[in-house]
């Protein structure tokens, strides 16, 4: 209530002074266009001025909203604002003198006395409220800043989020924050100042500039640095026992991203340490541009992804297939958030269910189907070692039977690089899975192919999310190993592939994703910390659990011996000589595999699958226990 009074008080203080502009404009202009003579002559004129402009213009500017805003944020913006208020109020007043002129209410007036007033009112009005701001900025940097030494910052990008950064801390000396300059990669902006702080060199000037100034806190100013500037400024700051932190940008500020962490939410991309892939747009709008398209495994984090960049190719139809209903949900309702007008047809159903499976793929007739639907989670598919057969090896054997009997002419599995050489449940069954439609693809001469990928970085039950939600907590942050590493992409990357691969695909390929180096996982804990604003072994502990069973040191894309070659797109390779067991012999596995789940044979699976897959070492895993799940 208090705030609004004042509020009001300023308001009223504003309109008298308007109108004590307004009078002195229309004396000032009358007087300018005289100089002295015939001043009394026309002084009828100049009262009816000065009376239609106190009642005009006033009006005019509480249309404009001048009485409505806090002149010590002024900007351009509002000298605009002011400019075109002025105008509308000087011309309006002007249509009024000539009404009342022609009515003969008094004798003459000069009318170059209209386009004076307007001028000493644009600066009366645009003066009073500049100086508004220009008081509020004065009384602002005499403020006393507390008690101690001021903390001396350097600022990394000179750009507008660099200039925020300092203007805030110059109109708050109670930060206790001083800029000290900027480095920026723009040569254009070198030696320049920009709110007196001088730009002191490049990017790469940062070591030398920790070493030779007094430099307390290193402020990140570049909304749109990638994951390796960030990291590079990091570890440049931490050998040189500096702070660092990481700004937010605006559309992060103004859309509640900014996480309690005290700085921007981490861009997953800020992780990878390569550059993300990129997509080749022809290839992909002429498989799904008026397509029917299912997805299995709809309500998935890929899942959804896929269905999200499917849509933007305008298919004729797009089945999202999932077995849980609330995500099968959201995602449909995300979908007709982004996309209105695109038929979407939700269908709730196990791919285990063969019979079911038929009905909905002769209902819907899909000319392209992208399987995402598995269990991907390696320990608890090393405790539920039936569950991961009947689910990714069942469900796979299904989707591609229906594919078949209801002539589909392109299916793409998801899989994944833990099934090569594969050491947990989850990597076997995924890669009989892979069998099962590479049989298929030799078969029937169909477009049926493979996307094996690693970790994707954000997915659910991945590490990204469960290492935020430690440090959300405080931590501790807990990895297996030390030396344990993994490919890692985007959520955005593997879709990318998914659908490349569904353009490019032929029949019987596998398709992987030029990744790069591997990841240390104890490397991403460590700059998922940093980027949030945080120090590893001091603001967040880091423990070591221990491997868990199904669990590698390192992944791999293909098996030792394997040949590869480019494709068109440049960040995928296709393998060849990918090998298969004959049609009857696949089948047959598959069925034994099948009849020891619904018996419950755990250790017969095991074997069986050792059996089947080269290099696979499944017996050799330690038995689960429930401590090994997270």
């Amino acid at each position: 209530m208090k705030n609004k009074q004042r509020l009001y008080l300023r308001s009223r203080v504003v309109l008298l002074v308007d109108l004590f502009l307004t009078v002195a404009a229309v004396i000032s202009a009358y007087a300018l266009r005289l100089e002295g003579t015939y001043f009394y002559f026309y002084l009828p004129s100049a009262y009816w001025l000065i009376g239609i402009g106190l009642v005009v213009k006033p009006v005019v500017y509480h249309l404009f909203g001048l009485y409505r805003r806090q002149w010590m944020y002024a900007s351009t913006n509002e000298l605009k604002l002011i400019s075109m208020a002025v105008t509308v109020a000087s011309a309006a007043v002007s249509i009024a003198m000539f009404v009342i002129y022609s009515q003969e209410l008094f004798v003459g007036f000069p009318r170059s006395v209209l386009a004076i007033d307007w001028v000493l009112s644009l600066i009366g009005i645009g003066g009073f409220r500049l100086s508004l701001r220009l008081i509020a900025e004065s009384q602002a940097s005499t403020q006393k800043r507390p008690a101690g030494k001021a903390h001396h910052v350097l600022i990394i990008g000179a750009g507008d989020v660099g200039a925020l950064v300092v203007r805030e801390m110059q109109k708050n000396p109670q930060l206790n924050l001083t800029p000290i300059g900027y480095l920026d990669d723009d040569q254009t902006k070198q030696k320049l100042q920009i709110y007196g702080v001088p730009v002191v060199g490049k990017l790469a000037d940062l070591d030398r500039v920790l070493n030779n100034r007094r430099v307390d806190e290193v402020i990140i100013a570049i909304p749109s640095a990638g994951g390796r500037t960030i990291r590079m400024v990091t570890d440049i700051c931490r050998l040189n026992g500096v702070a660092s932190r990481n700004m937010p940008g605006m559309y992060e500020l103004l859309g509640g991203k900014v996480s309690v962490s005290r700085l921007r939410e981490v861009d997953i991309t800020d992780l990878l340490r390569r550059e993300p892939a990129q997509i080749q747009n022809e290839l992909i709008g002429g498989v799904l541009s008026a397509r029917r398209v299912l997805v299995t495994g709809a309500g998935g984090s890929i899942g959804r992804e896929i269905c999200l960049q499917i849509a933007r190719w305008a298919p004729s139809e797009l089945v999202l297939l999932g077995h849980g209903e609330n995500s099968i949900f959201e995602s449909l309702l995300e979908l007709q958030d982004n996309f209105p007008s695109l038929p979407i047809k939700p269908v709730i159903a196990d791919i285990r269910d063969l019979p079911r499976m038929m009905v909905i793929l002769k209902n819907h007739r899909p000319e392209v189907i992208f399987h995402a639907a598995a269990h991907k989670h390696v320990p608890l598919m090393e405790a539920n070692v039936e569950e991961a057969v009947t689910n990714n090896i069942l469900g796979t054997r299904n989707v591609v039977e229906a594919a078949v009997a209801c002539s589909v002419e392109r299916l793409v599995l998801i899989s994944s690089d833990k099934a090569i050489r594969p050491v947990s449940v989850m990597g076997a069954t995924k890669r009989v899975a892979e069998m099962i439609v590479l049989e298929a693809a030799f078969r029937t001469g169909r477009a049926f192919s493979i996307v094996r990928f690693g970790n994707v970085l954000g997915s659910r039950g991945s590490v990204v999310p469960l290492f935020k939600r430690q440090i959300a907590h405080g931590g501790p942050v807990t990895i297996t190993h030390p030396d344990m590493k993994r490919y890692f992409m985007t959520i955005p990357e593997a879709v990318h592939l998914v659908l490349q691969a569904a353009a490019m695909g032929q029949g019987g390929e596998m398709f992987l994703l030029n990744m790069g180096q591997q990841v240390r996982i104890l490397d991403l804990a460590e700059d998922l910390i940093r980027l949030s604003g945080l120090e590893p072994g001091k603001d967040i502990e880091i423990d070591f659990t221990g491997i868990r069973p199904g669990e590698k040191l390192s992944e791999d894309l293909w098996d030792e011996g394997m040949r590869y070659r480019p494709t068109t797109h440049p960040n995928i390779v296709r393998v060849e000589e990918e090998e298969t067991p004959p049609a009857s012999s696949l089948q047959q596995t598959v069925d034994e595999l099948l009849r020891l789940a619904r018996d419950g044979e755990q250790a017969a699976i095991l074997d069986l699958l050792d059996a089947t897959i080269p290099s696979a070492t499944m017996r050799s895993t330690p038995p689960p226990d429930l401590t090994s799940i997270v």
